[in-house]
């Protein structure tokens, strides 16, 4: 896998919360469930974005996708300064300004929410609750938050999950969680495709065709045996113009690199309490569970066990 794929591999969209919401204005949602990961798109009518992280309230209009990473809480309304009146907290818990529930009330259907089944505007939101470390690696690139307007991006995912959001079939869960990944990987592709935008060094360099090369056989062979000499084989060049062009493009040397991802890999299969460490050390390419304990340590100061214990 490369480090795009890992933020949904391991771990990827499990039962993420997904909704429909339809509404007429007045409206103003507080979204304050501070999900790591966030994903919405105006469906029809349009919408006011206000985050503390952007310079001031943005105008959504139809088609335009906002991600955003947590825990910051934002506004979504009809307008840019109507005061919130719903409160969106963890788990989708929403209330009125009083406190009241209003998850029965407001329902409309399945996964379908709002305060009028013929509002003007309709929104689509995901929202991821993970924390694995090999997303993390892809989170701490991201800006808090970030909008691709229609005319940047337009892809007809957010359409095929709008009608797949309403549905109430076996397996349906499962349909709908691909969904949400494949619009969120979408959308961060064509994010660090812009001119403007500033992807991080790892994912810039899988552009290079020596560099992008080595990164794909780091990516899905973790487990190799792994030496500066070999990868260069693999690639075709000598050692050195590789180790050069690597750590001139990546900002680290490829066996830094490599051990970093074995590790980042590593903390996201402890946490499964069914996989031993034995196990997870083959996976990841050290020889012996000591081998795999002994780096884990050194790199993150707390030994795998003490990390599983933490994780659960």
């Amino acid at each position: 896998m490369d480090a795009l794929a890992g933020l949904l591999d391991g771990p990827r969209a499990q039962g993420a919360f997904l909704l429909k919401v339809v509404l007429d204005p007045p409206w103003s949602l507080r979204i304050a469930d501070e999900a790591p990961l966030a994903v919405f798109t105006v469906l029809d009518g349009e919408a006011w974005f206000v985050h503390p992280a952007m310079d001031g309230p943005v105008e959504l209009a139809l088609g335009d996708t906002v991600v955003t990473c947590g825990p910051d809480h934002y506004v979504v309304a009809d307008r840019p300064d109507r005061a919130p009146t719903l409160f969106i907290g963890p788990g989708g818990d929403c209330r009125d300004a009083a406190g009241n529930h209003l998850a029965d009330l407001m329902s409309l259907g399945v996964r379908t929410w709002g305060n009028d089944p013929s509002g003007s505007a309709t929104l689509l939101t995901g929202a991821y609750a993970l924390d694995g470390e090999v997303g993390a690696r892809l989170l701490r690139a991201l800006p808090p938050a970030l909008v691709l307007p229609r005319a940047e991006w337009n892809s007809p995912i957010a359409a095929l999950l709008a009608a797949e959001i309403g549905r109430d079939e076996p397996g349906q869960e499962a349909v709908l969680d691909r969904l949400l990944d494949l619009l969120l990987i979408s959308a961060l592709r064509a994010w660090f495709a812009r001119p403007d935008a500033e992807p991080p060094a790892w994912y810039a360099a899988n552009a290079d065709p020596l560099v992008g090369r080595a990164l794909q056989l780091l990516h899905h062979n973790p487990a190799r045996p792994w030496t500066v000499g070999s990868l260069a084989a693999a690639t075709g060049v000598s050692r050195a113009t590789l180790a050069r062009r690597f750590t001139e493009l990546v900002g680290e040397p490829p066996m830094q690199f490599l051990t970093g991802w074995r590790l980042a890999l590593a903390a996201d299969l402890l946490r499964d309490p069914d996989t031993t460490l034995a196990a997870v050390a083959r996976r990841v390419g050290y020889s012996s569970p000591f081998a795999l304990s002994t780096a884990f340590k050194r790199a993150r100061g707390v030994s795998p066990r003490e990390h599983r214990a933490t994780s659960a």
